[in-house]
């Protein structure tokens, strides 16, 4: 940045003034002029230095400098590298529950729909279970003395876009049942 024009119309203007008084006043004017040019010049970069750290004491990161080249001023802006959006987490493993009895497992056999099965794999690798584990805290959820099985009619609401009943429209069920 060229601050010369700034320094020469601070210069005209003291003329100026001084045109008012007459010629003699006004060559003083002129003398005084140029010898205040540099300090003119120094005012200058001083305020234009105090702005660039007014600047970068508000900048959340990165810099502003003011550089003297010559008689020219240049700035230097310093830009933090982008840091790369933070990975989400993976999900936390769900808290385990402890075994209400340490005694002897039990084996089922569990026959159920090929698609729910598949759902519930899902689900369980989205938990980072395996599906055995998965759907043990689904029946100890479900057993629970404090549990709450919800049976809820859902025919009178109406579904705009996706209809998660849309399979079942044709028996007319439209209910949600389930543990809390």
């Amino acid at each position: 940045m060229d601050i010369t024009p700034y320094v020469d119309t601070l210069r005209r203007d003291l003329v100026a003034a001084a045109e008012a008084g007459g010629d003699v006043l006004k060559q003083a004017a002129e003398r005084l002029a140029f010898a205040l040019d540099p300090s003119a010049r120094l005012a200058l970069m001083e305020a234009i230095s105090h702005a660039a750290a007014e600047i970068t004491a508000e900048l959340p990161e990165g810099s502003v400098d003011v550089r003297l080249v010559g008689r020219e001023l240049d700035f230097v802006v310093e830009v933090a590298p982008p840091t790369a959006a933070p990975v989400p987490p993976p999900p936390p493993a769900p808290p385990a529950v402890p075994d209400e009895d340490d005694g002897d497992l039990a084996r089922i056999t569990l026959r159920i729909p090929e698609a729910v099965k598949a759902r519930a794999e899902e689900k369980a690798a989205a938990a980072g279970q395996s599906l055995n584990t998965w759907l043990v805290g689904v029946v100890r959820s479900a057993t629970n003395e404090h549990a709450i099985n919800v049976d809820i009619d859902l025919s009178s609401v109406p579904f705009v876009g996706y209809d998660p009943f849309a399979a079942n429209r044709k028996q007319g069920n439209r209910r949600m049942t389930g543990w809390l």
